[in-house]
This record gives structure tokens, C-alpha cells and sequence, in this order.
């Protein structure tokens, strides 16, 4: 069966054609499968030969909830959702002053091997597909009944290791007939595939591109990011000003702070000299701690001497502001709970 739902309105109206119906029809069933329908009968205003035409031909993926986790502190929902196919996902549904934003996951597991990230313990499974994707956000905003005005592609994955189905999915969530959402309002995180983001620049997308850079030099990275071995911080660096000057839009660079390995002065002024006059932005993350890993998350004092220390060279710092502290916050978590109830 093939995945409609992930299709473009153009590649929508080459089926419509083959069907031997109108172009229009093309724009009604991507407005259903956009307004998170998943069965071919409820596109109540498709004639019946049409609908029974989809049913026998096409699939619409979709996502279940498995089970959530709401936070009494700020109202932070952390969803695991189950796939068509039995594999497990996780998103989280976050509310700020400015709205609504929904952090999503690209793939069901993670190859990239990041020492103090839950989601790649089990490594990957598979990639997600773009009408995948697109369900995190219909299945919170069902959930919720909130309306969601921003994506962050930080969840489970590597987003730029399923190149193909984000850009698809990048594509469709910005489509004015379908959830409309602004690419000056999505984040994509990324631990640092060089050639996959000189990709993307060309691309020439509003996005804001995130590296989890974590390190400021080869020597540390290597020891908690495996993708360091392929990409030198020199070569990221450099893919990352390349970004910046086809798009015009700033990089946000991930720090992880963990306590006695990423927060020292030291690291905080090379990380200092090697990022100032970029157009760019210091997001500290102090890590969640897992008990698969024995990181410890930096103290807020060490957070704060480091935002000054970077201040100090012109960059603009902050330390990412915690949702859901008392829910399993850390990515892969949920999944990994349930996988050994399982």
C-alpha cells in the first residue's frame, strides 16, 4: 500500500488524473488527510467510487497514543505514540507565552550514538515517513485542543539521517492547505552532518538550523559524540557559516552541560573564541541524567559563569529553560520505560 499522506498536492493530482478524476478532488483529499483523517470513508464530500478506489490502493499512516505524561508544573505533555507498524515514538507538546510548539521525532530510535542521549541506546530502527511526522502534530493538537504554531525536529532521530522524508515533511507542514505552519516557526536539530547541511542550505529554507555541537574540540567531542570522528568541529564550523550566508539565518548551537566533563571555563572560552563575529546563538543545555549513563548535570552557578564567559566575546548565551521536570523529560525515556515493561 502506498502512503498517500505523504504526497505533495502535484504528486495528489497525478493519482486524482490516473483515477481518471478531476484535478480538484486532489485538494479535497489533502485537506482531509491534513485535517487528521485517517480512513478514506469520512471524506464525506469524495464520491463512494473514489473513496473505495483509495482504500483498496493507498494508506493513511498515522500515530496512537500509547500513553502520556502531563506536567503539574507548567502543563507539558510528553506523548509515546505507537505506529502503524508496532514501533514506539515519543513528541512533546510544550506551551510558551508566544504559543504552542511541539518538539517531534524523525526516526524510532537513533544510530548517531550520543553518550548522554537516551533515544540511540537501542540504536535505530527505522526512518520515519513524512505523513508520520506531520501526525505528531495533529495527534497533539487533537489531544490538546490547542492549536500548534511551532515544530522543533529535536525529538527521537538524526534529522538530517532521513534527509528525504524531513524535507518532504518540511515541505507539507508549510502548505497553506494543510497546517500552515511558518518555516521562520521550525526548528531542526541536527548533531552535525556536514554534507547533509550544506545540503539543506541550498535548500535555501527559513528554518532555524540547531547543531548539537556539545564541544568545542575534536579531542572531548570524539569522546561523547561518535560523529566526530567523521566531521572535525573545523569542518562543522565552516558548513554552518556556509548556511548562514545562503539563508541568512542565524545558527543556534546546543551546548550540553555536564558537570566536570563540558563546564569548565577553559572549554567555555575556546568555545568562546572559535564562535566569535558568527551570526549564531549559545543554547545551554544542562542534561537530563539517565541511569544508563553516569553524566551529571551541571549546577546552575557553573551554567551562569559559563553565559558570562561566552557574553564576554560578544555571543549571545542562554540556558534552556526546563518544561516538564517532573515527567521523563529526557528523550527515549518514555520508550525505554515501556519497552522494558514490555
Amino acid at each position: 500500500m502506498t502512503d498517500i499522506k505523504s504526497m505533495l498536492l502535484p504528486e495528489l493530482e497525478e493519482v486524482m488524473s490516473s483515477l481518471g478524476q478531476p484535478r480538484f478532488r486532489a485538494g479535497q483529499v489533502f485537506k482531509w488527510l491534513h485535517s487528521a483523517y485517517t480512513d478514506f470513508d469520512g471524506m464525506s464530500n469524495l464520491p463512494k467510487d473514489l473513496r473505495n478506489a483509495l482504500k483498496e490502493n493507498y494508506e493513511i499512516p498515522g500515530v496512537e497514543i500509547e500513553t502520556k505524561q502531563v506536567s503539574a508544573i507548567d502543563g507539558t505533555v510528553k506523548y509515546l505514540f505507537r505506529l502503524n507498524d508496532g514501533e514506539y515514538i515519543e513528541s512533546v507538546f510544550m506551551r510558551y507565552k508566544h504559543g504552542n510548539t511541539v518538539c517531534i521525532s524523525t526516526q524510532a530510535g537513533c544510530r548517531m550514538g550520543c553518550k548522554f542521549c537516551a533515544s540511540t541506546l537501542n540504536g535505530l530502527k527505522r526512518n520515519l515517513k513524512a505523513s508520520e511526522m506531520l501526525s505528531q502534530i495533529q495527534a497533539a493538537e487533537k489531544d490538546t485542543g490547542e492549536r500548534v504554531g511551532g515544530v522543533v525536529l529535536m525529538g527521537m532521530g538524526e534529522p538530517l539521517d532521513n534527509y528525504d522524508n524531513v524535507l518532504r515533511f518540511l515541505k507539507l507542514v508549510n502548505d497553506k492547505n494543510g497546517l500552515n505552519i511558518g518555516h521562520r516557526h521550525i526548528s531542526l536539530s541536527t548533531c552535525g552532518l556536514v554534507d547533509n547541511i550544506k545540503r539543506l542550505a541550498d535548500e535555501k529554507l527559513q528554518i532555524t538550523l540547531s547543531v548539537s555541537l556539545h564541544a568545542p574540540n575534536d579531542e572531548l567531542r570524539k569522546t561523547i559524540m561518535p560523529i566526530a570522528n567523521k566531521y572535525s568541529v573545523a569542518e562543522l564550523l565552516g558548513a554552518c557559516r556556509e548556511y548562514e550566508k545562503i539563508t541568512g539565518r542565524r545558527t543556534s548551537f546546543e551546548y550540553a552541560l555536564i558537570a566536570g566533563v563540558t563546564d569548565t571555563m577553559e572549554l567555555a572560552d575556546e568555545l568562546g573564541k572559535k564562535l566569535k563575529g558568527s551570526l549564531c546563538h549559545v543554547n545551554l543545555i544542562p542534561i537530563n541524567e539517565i541511569k544508563e549513563r553516569d553524566f551529571k548535570r551541571a549546577s546552575r552557578e557553573s551554567a551562569a559563569a559559563f553565559v558570562k564567559r561566552l557574553e564576554g566575546y560578544g555571543i549571545t548565551a542562554t540556558v534552556r529553560r526546563k518544561l516538564g521536570a517532573d515527567i521523563s523529560a529526557a528523550c527515549g525515556q518514555l520508550r525505554d520505560e515501556h519497552n522494558e515493561r514490555s
